[in-house]
């Protein structure tokens, strides 16, 4: 049966919310992220964009390349619950949605055909979305994630593209190899130091010349660049949730001792979201005291994968749920509503120097094992065991 998948993206997503709600932001340059000298950018509209102005840039010099630009801080809060909005328009009338990351969807539309066409099915949910919402959106849909999502791509800025069965090399020929997903800056430096900067070019290419310059890394490209993606729309439901807890070696109702077992416990877990590139919509916090009396408190956040943020929505979890003086045996916290994304830390609240540390501390971790360098906070306590 032949598939077809659908990718969807809502266009400049945090910056499309704000104009929502101040329409005087419409057709102007617009920034989202931290508004000191040391903040970074989240987000920015096309019209910055053409400045030379990208996601993850240093505020400071965005602010340079286009001095007219206006900052807003942003509101995470208020993005995931647009997201969600989304999200549940998609799954009503959706069989299978793949939530990847906090603006993107895959829709598994394999068999619809029969009834009506997957084409014009498409184009109507996505008019559905942006009548409801407010929000702009595009799309593509082709035989798999990959052409699909390279598709919705050359849609942009809101618009719609369908590559049909057995076009898949012919769409992607002329376009630059930087649009295949997972090629990034040092792959294309690589690629373009060799002559290569269309796709074309690598679908000439033998399998086995990618794979001898990148290694299995160069098969998936020659693959994803010949348009063949057999890799599955995995629904939202069925993504995994993660969890540790920290059982007492004897009971203790010191605050400090509690604090630092949990900020313990959410810094390592964040730290395999990141690895994962994944991150999290729900937290919950368990506390379990010396009778065994358990109790949980679950609250929604916006999707992060920051333990700066999750930490502090466990604490104030913890401040709820801990009675004072009672002895405790066990502390643990889990992730849930996990969902695939490359938002790699808080862009509205951490500075360059906090995202420059994280991801050195993160690349220590994956290169050298978690045990090698710990927050001073985290280090180990002698009360307590796994």
């Amino acid at each position: 049966m032949e598939r077809h998948v659908v990718h969807c993206d809502l266009n400049t997503f945090f910056v499309s919310v704000e104009r929502l709600l101040n329409n005087s932001l419409m057709g102007k340059p617009v920034l989202i992220g931290g508004s000191s000298d040391r903040g970074v950018v989240a987000s920015c509209s096309y019209e910055a964009r053409r400045f030379g102005v990208h996601s993850a840039m240093p505020m400071k010099r965005a602010l340079r390349l286009c001095p007219e630009a206006i900052v807003v801080r942003g509101n995470h809060d208020l993005y995931s619950r647009y997201s969600r909005v989304v999200t549940e328009i998609i799954e009503a009338c959706t069989p299978v949605v793949e939530k990847a990351s906090i603006d993107e969807h895959y829709l598994d539309l394999t068999g619809m055909d029969r009834f009506f066409g997957c084409w014009k099915w498409a184009q109507e949910l996505r008019q559905r979305i942006m009548k409801e919402t407010g929000l702009p959106i595009s799309f593509g849909l082709s035989v798999n994630k990959t052409v699909s999502k390279i598709a919705t791509g050359e849609a942009k800025p809101c618009g719609e593209r369908h590559v049909r069965s057995g076009m898949e090399k012919q769409f992607l020929a002329p376009l630059s190899i930087r649009k295949i997903p997972m090629v990034g800056e040092k792959c294309y430096a690589l690629l373009r130091s060799l002559g290569i900067y269309q796709i074309g070019a690598v679908q000439r290419m033998e399998a086995k010349a990618m794979q001898r310059v990148l290694g299995e890394n160069g098969l998936a490209i020659w693959r994803k660049a010949n348009g063949l993606d057999d890799s599955l729309v995995v629904p939202f439901r069925e993504q995994r949730s993660m969890s540790k807890e920290r059982t007492f070696h004897q009971d203790t109702a010191d605050r400090d001792v509690l604090r630092r077992v949990l900020v313990n416990i959410v810094d390592s877990l964040a730290f395999e979201l990141r690895k994962d590139k994944k991150l999290t919509g729900c937290i919950t916090l368990k506390i379990r005291y010396f009778n065994f009396d358990t109790h949980t408190r679950q609250l929604r956040i916006p999707y992060t994968n920051s333990d700066r943020a999750i930490t502090e929505k466990v604490m104030e979890l913890f401040k709820k749920l801990y009675r004072e003086r009672v002895f405790v045996r066990l502390v643990g916290v889990r992730f849930s509503n996990l969902i695939q994304g490359a938002y790699q830390v808080d862009l509205f609240n951490d500075t360059l120097e906090e995202l420059n540390l994280m991801q050195a501390m993160d690349h220590i971790r994956t290169r050298y094992g978690v045990q090698y360098i710990q927050k001073g906070i985290c280090l180990p306590d002698e009360g307590a065991r796994h």
